[in-house]
């Protein structure tokens, strides 16, 4: 698809989006348990846990306290894991849990921005381990995604360097403003959560998709879009262009914590901090 020419004299410009339940159906890094049962990463009783908790992020019912507990279940439990071990399971089997179950409308929006000279900016919670190779599939710009702390021995430690998550989203999409040059105000985001309110309202052009029941009150109060995404669709059938190498963004931004492939987050109402 030939895009338009942009004018190198306006401030460049990003549409940033959520992952999971934004532009995906599901968590991006519980889908992948099975993979990692079959790697012999887990145990059944894993499986089982991450299936419970994939079932309660798809119906927007865990609280703050809940996604904690499981944030830090899930970190203890890739302790140990080989990295590489980890980028290869997903690798072999993105294509099949991943490419069916991308919404249509979001890759139409990721096509649109892109047609209209616009970066695409992932933003998620998940690990990078999952994000990069799910941003490369969808053909972004650049990828924010929580990271954890590798051991000389190429295994997770169980600790985490970068956290993306709430307010961070926040200060990480700033930062990348700072120094990819973007003018914030022309900029657009997405995004299911609550918890992405300090994302949302770090750009001028902000959008409720499939929002939980708290952001879809503050999306109707501040009178934003609200998009309700419900066809997923595989992505080759979709994107007319061919996917473009995910620039990692996190790396460059620097932070805190979090946890590698299996960090998840659930839709709940929490006051921002800016």
């Amino acid at each position: 698809m030939l895009r338009p020419v942009e004018n190198h004299s306006l401030p460049r410009t990003a549409a940033f989006f959520d992952l999971d339940k934004t532009v995906i159906a599901k968590s991006s890094t519980l889908t992948f348990s099975k993979s990692f049962y079959q790697g012999g990463l887990i145990n059944r009783r894993a499986v089982l846990r991450t299936a419970y908790a994939q079932f309660v992020f798809l119906t927007g019912g865990a609280d703050h306290d809940q996604m904690e507990r499981m944030r830090e279940y899930l970190s203890a439990l890739c302790r140990g894991w080989n990295v590489q071990q980890v980028k290869e399971i997903v690798a072999e089997t993105l294509h099949d849990l991943i490419d069916p179950i991308i919404y249509d409308e979001a890759a139409s929006l990721i096509e649109g921005h892109h047609a209209a000279g616009r970066d695409v900016v992932i933003v998620s919670t998940s690990g990078a381990e999952v994000v990069e190779p799910i941003g490369q599939l969808l053909g972004a710009d650049r990828v924010v995604a929580t990271r954890m702390v590798v051991g000389d021995d190429g295994c997770f430690t169980g600790e985490v360097e970068y956290y993306a998550y709430g307010p961070t989203k926040a200060e990480a999409i700033r930062e990348l403003a700072e120094s990819e040059g973007y003018d914030l105000a022309r900029c657009y985001a997405y995004s299911d959560s609550m918890t992405d309110l300090p994302m949302l309202e770090s750009v001028g052009h902000p959008h409720a998709v499939n929002p939980d029941r708290a952001l879809r009150r503050e999306a109707l109060a501040r009178e934003w879009p609200v998009l309700d995404f419900h066809r997923p669709v595989r992505l080759k059938q979709r994107l007319s262009a061919p996917p473009r190498p995910a620039l990692v963004a996190a790396a460059a931004i620097g932070a805190a914590a979090a946890t590698a492939g299996l960090v998840w987050y659930a839709s709940r109402r929490r006051t921002p901090a800016v």
